[in-house]
């Protein structure tokens, strides 16, 4: 497995990487990667079957200029900015048969994952199908895009986040965990209490071994410009529902 070293400056680049290092992967141009990375300013991320309007406060977000981007993934509406770090994992089928079940997989990388924050002495707990929480509040949501030879997992982690603004851009989701039990936002999500620099070995430390780094030619940031400018840009497909 190889981190990814290519730091994207739009938040069009950032979801429309994800993509690109899948499809390389599944097409055979390159193997197993781990993306870590961040973004200065707010953005909503809405998920591949999700509806905007119906997780949004459209208004809000075009009053505050807080774009909306559709991600290749399943997985809820979210609002990225300072304070959350996010990672992705294109992994595999053949490292492990359990990868190929999705809810295992999810189980599988998610308990790695907690698993490595006890080693910082935090009780981070796997709540299926998909978050990690903190004494009872989500800090983590994750979701999968899946291929034939490969799958992406991707999931976001808050550390500095200012919570309080996610009501003022997102609704109460249609669709919860049992135990969220109705709570608010403001309630639900917490920071986990760690930097960011910490955060990421301790996500490092839940995959495979990094061995070296893969960065893109010329024909990788040719392949990303067309892939935003004929989707991510688009809002035939970020409103597409």
């Amino acid at each position: 497995m190889r981190s990814v070293e290519w730091p994207t400056s739009t938040p069009e680049e950032a979801i429309a990487l994800d993509e690109l290092l899948l499809m390389k992967a599944e097409t055979g141009q390159i193997g197993e990667t781990l993306r870590i990375w961040s973004a200065p300013g707010y953005f909503v991320v809405v998920g591949r079957a999700k509806k905007a309007a119906e997780d949004c406060f459209l208004d809000e977000c075009r009053r505050e200029g807080i774009g909306i981007i559709r991600r290749i993934s399943g997985g809820g509406t979210v609002l990225q900015g300072p304070g959350c770090l996010n990672y992705s994992a294109v992994l595999s089928y053949g490292r492990d048969k359990r990868y190929r079940d999705i809810r295992c997989s999810y189980r599988q990388i998610l308990e790695d994952v907690s698993g490595a924050f006890k080693t910082k002495g935090l009780d981070v707990e796997f709540f299926p199908i998909s978050d990690l929480a903190l004494n009872g509040r989500k800090i983590s949501g994750n979701a999968q895009a899946r291929k034939r030879r490969y799958f992406l997992h991707h999931g976001s982690f808050l550390f500095d986040f200012d919570i309080g603004k996610i009501s003022r851009f997102l609704r109460h989701p249609g669709s919860e965990p049992e135990y969220r039990r109705r709570r608010p936002h403001e309630d639900f999500l917490a920071n986990i209490p760690i930097g960011a620099e910490e955060l990421e070995k301790v996500i490092k430390a839940a995959f495979p071994p990094l061995s070296g780094a893969w960065k893109p030619g010329r024909k990788d940031v040719e392949d990303l410009d067309n892939m935003i400018r004929r989707k991510f840009s688009l809002d035939a497909w970020n409103f597409a529902f």
